[in-house]
């Protein structure tokens, strides 16, 4: 019988446990947003985020071990994300690992966060055929891999500044669609013409797999409020984002879109150059994105290569994912000790 693996996942504004059979068989998956939390902000606050993970652990864990159908004593290992995202956060979920791990006596497994975003895909459906390249692309990350097999993992490039998913909801922001506003944006850049506004799809150096979304976020920014005027604290834009008409949001939203998706299928086209593999993985929030799946599943029919995205419940933060790569580092040995921190950082 495959062992039954409890995830717990709480890296950033997400509190989640789930129990995994082997590691791709989901028994229960348990996400409880912060949302309502952190929206008068238009951001994640860690304070409030840390405290929030507290409260809302314990209930978590065992809501997801009741709808799996099994006691505590019946998991066969603890696997946490402890790598990378809000250190408060993070030390949160770890604390709460080690502590089960050692109050049954089973193996605690330390899984990368973002590089379980690339074991999503194979969840409730078949296993993954490598060599892959890997894709990341979330609220806190934007980056490239290539993987030998699910734990040779080495990576090609990654944002050099914003994340996609915090260009997205910035431009939200800008376009007055509240936060998170990822959804929101894709959802009106379907009702607009995404060539009314030529925004800059970035390239970097000719051979650069790094991405960079802070210039079009900014040539955004110009498009809705126009160029400042005046210097110092004496600078004003000329626009406000309540002027703008209802058919400009949607042509600027669909034109911000296009470029920004644009540049990740390029990057990955310039992977797949110097990398020979069989599949594309892609995980992370913004592997929901419309456009960005039906770019993918074109580029990927042309060239005949096994497109690999998570169904729509495994792209956001969740704990199924921890569980399956920590299934996978349990049967290679890979098991951690009650000395396992916590880590701002990919380490």
């Amino acid at each position: 019988m495959s062992p039954l693996l409890l995830g717990i996942e709480s890296s950033c504004d997400e509190t989640a446990a789930a129990v995994v059979e082997g590691d791709r068989h989901v028994r229960s998956n348990i996400v409880s947003t912060q949302h309502e939390l952190h929206v008068e902000y238009a951001g994640v606050v860690p304070e409030i985020a840390s405290r929030a993970h507290l409260e809302r652990i314990g209930p978590v864990i065992e809501t997801a071990l009741r709808e799996a159908g099994v006691a505590l004593s019946d998991i066969d290992g603890v696997a946490v994300g402890h790598e990378p995202g809000l250190i408060g956060s993070l030390l949160v979920g770890v604390s709460a690992a080690k502590a089960l791990a050692w109050s049954i006596d089973r193996p605690l497994l330390a899984v990368n966060h973002v590089l379980a975003h690339l074991h999503s895909p194979a969840l409730d459906t078949e296993p993954i055929t490598f060599p892959a390249i890997g894709l990341v692309v979330s609220g806190g990350h934007t980056s490239l891999y290539h993987l030998d097999d699910a734990l040779s993992v080495r990576e090609l490039g990654r944002t050099i500044d914003d994340a996609v998913g915090e260009a997205y909801d910035k431009a939200a922001v800008l376009l007055g669609l509240g936060w998170p506003g990822g959804p929101a944006l894709d959802r009106l850049a379907g009702e607009g013409d995404e060539q009314a506004v030529d925004l800059p799809v970035s390239m970097l150096d000719r051979e650069s797999l790094d991405f960079s979304y802070s210039g079009l976020k900014t040539a955004l920014l110009y498009a809705v409020r126009g160029h400042p005027t005046g210097r110092g604290a004496a600078a004003a834009f000329p626009r406000r984002t309540e002027d703008l008409t209802d058919d400009r949001r949607r042509d600027l939203a669909a034109s911000f879109q296009r470029a920004a998706v644009t540049s990740i299928v390029r990057k990955i086209e310039r992977a797949l150059s110097t990398h020979e593999v069989s599949s594309l993985l892609v995980g992370g929030g913004v592997s929901a994105n419309s456009r960005l799946r039906r770019d993918l599943e074109s580029f990927c029919r042309d060239r005949d290569l096994q497109l690999r995205l998570p169904a729509p419940h495994y792209c956001m933060d969740n704990a199924a994912m921890i569980a399956g790569l920590g299934a996978v580092q349990l049967e290679a040995g890979q098991v951690a000790d009650l000395t396992l921190s916590a880590s701002a950082r990919s380490t």
